[in-house]
């Protein structure tokens, strides 16, 4: 199985998406335990890739307990450093969480992260950028060379903006004492923002590991009054849907799992109920001529992440 739980909307269920409803502030109780039921359902189901961070409210210490009476080494586990969640679960919060990608952020996380072994099989620096100087801090680096090979881990980042491209290709490049030091990469990329195109042939020749978060795109995809450009898109998305029997979500998932193939999808599922659908992804195929009608969809990434931007904590 190609898809994974991401564990964003069930650990801090406030984040920038298009909702049709929400709440001021949430339960943190009531939080845990939908979400221990989302893991269970997960596992049940197939899913062994479970992806999350401490920037995701109570997502990492949810995971960490789950994770206490499991015996199976099938189970891989991905997590972040570099985002502090300070929105409390309120919606209104004026900061919802801080970007810090000093060394010693890094080392205080991994105290609570580490937790997560012997399940923890890829470590993530979280919205990796070229603006915060991570990609060249020596001190950064040497620190994940060291934890990558003292717990044989996979080192990550994650991308998002409108130059996601050139944050990868940089990372590409980046070695330690001659050793490339990053080697899977968690990026935004659905029917709207193609970009992740331009690098799929070298991240599969280089033998990288691409991991699609946001394949809904904020629930984009979903039809929307508030952005009758997408009219099309939309009534393509609900032909297929009905045409195969799943959700628009599955079709959606389902071309990002087809146009980069052999990487890893992430489920953004806050209920039991949208896992089951986003698991139809594998029970249908599109045809070439479906997939190629998708990818006439693709905008421009600056449009596409100012739309973003526009979109509301919710």
């Amino acid at each position: 199985m190609n898809l994974g739980l991401g564990m964003a909307a069930i650990g801090r269920p406030h984040y920038i998406n298009v909702r049709t409803n929400t709440v001021a502030k949430s339960n943190v109780n009531d939080l845990k335990t939908t979400g221990f039921k989302v893991l269970d359902e997960a596992y049940n189901l197939g899913v062994r890739y479970f992806d999350t961070a401490p920037g995701y409210g109570l997502a990492e210490n949810l995971l960490i307990d789950w994770l206490s009476d499991k015996n199976d080494k099938t189970i891989q586990v991905a997590t972040k450093w570099g985002y502090i969640y300070t929105a409390n679960f309120n919606k209104d919060a004026l900061v919802h969480e801080v970007k810090e990608h000093s060394v010693s952020k890094l080392k205080a996380q991994w105290k609570i992260s580490k937790s997560l072994l012997p399940f923890l099989t890829t470590y993530q620096i979280h919205s990796a950028t070229l603006e915060t100087g991570v990609l060249e801090n020596t001190a950064v680096l040497k620190e994940l060379a060291y934890l990558k090979s003292a717990f044989n881990l996979k080192m990550g980042i994650s991308t998002t903006g409108v130059n996601q491209v050139e944050v990868i290709k940089k990372a590409l490049d980046v070695t330690v004492e001659g050793t490339p030091v990053f080697d899977t990469f968690q990026s935004t990329y659905n029917i709207l923002d193609q970009t992740i195109l331009e690098v799929g042939a070298l991240l599969k020749q280089e033998n990288k590991k691409l991991i699609i978060k946001e394949a809904l795109a904020n629930g984009r995809v979903f039809r929307n009054k508030n952005y009758p450009e997408y009219n099309d898109l939309y009534k393509t998305l609900e032909s297929l849907s009905k045409k195969y029997g799943v959700g628009v979500d599955a079709v959606a998932l389902r071309f990002c799992a087809k146009t980069m193939p052999e990487s890893m999808v992430l489920s953004g599922a806050s209920t039991v109920c949208q896992l089951r659908e986003n698991l139809k992804m594998d029970a249908f195929a599109l045809t070439g001529e479906e997939l190629n009608r998708l990818q006439s969809f693709g905008v421009k990434p600056e449009t596409y992440w100012n739309e973003r931007k526009q979109l509301k904590w919710n």
